[in-house]
């Protein structure tokens, strides 16, 4: 009688210990949305910080603290150079951006096309949709490995 009373116990305290961590884990994967903040067109590095950060982590390796939630792992983002042949791909990161170049994660519910983004701060001005692109896109090659 002891015996089951224990077993009953402890299938309890096991199964309390897995719904825990199974909820744990579900909350977890849970990314909230927030509008777009606006930030200086200026500083790729703070555009960087407010909209790539969460993914792709602050050194762009991905390790982002929403890279977990994502069904497509974030790309490290150091090594776009060495995957070119040495040679950083300026204007296909620019055209990613602004969401003229197709990628699997851009575009879709985890990863945002951000030229359309960025006009919607930039109140339509085509030029700072512009400065926005191309200074975030010299951040992240400021970030290549050498």
């Amino acid at each position: 009688m002891a015996v089951k009373k224990l077993a009953s116990a402890l299938l309890v305290v096991v199964l309390a210990v897995t719904f825990s961590v199974n909820a744990q884990e579900q909350s977890a994967k849970t990314i909230k949305r927030v509008p777009v903040k606006s930030t200086s067109p200026a500083s790729g590095k703070e555009m960087f910080a407010n909209y790539c950060v969460t993914c792709h982590g602050t050194d762009g390796k991905g390790g982002g603290p929403a890279a977990a939630a994502l069904k497509t792992t974030p790309p490290d983002l150091t090594v776009l150079a060495r995957n070119n042949g040495g040679k950083y791909p300026a204007l296909k990161i620019s055209s990613t951006l602004r969401g003229e170049s197709s990628l699997p994660a851009h575009g879709s519910k985890e990863m945002p096309i951000w030229g359309p983004l960025f006009r919607s701060v930039a109140g339509g001005h085509e030029s700072e949709v512009q400065q926005r692109i191309s200074n975030l896109s010299k951040y992240v090659e400021s970030l290549q490995v050498k």
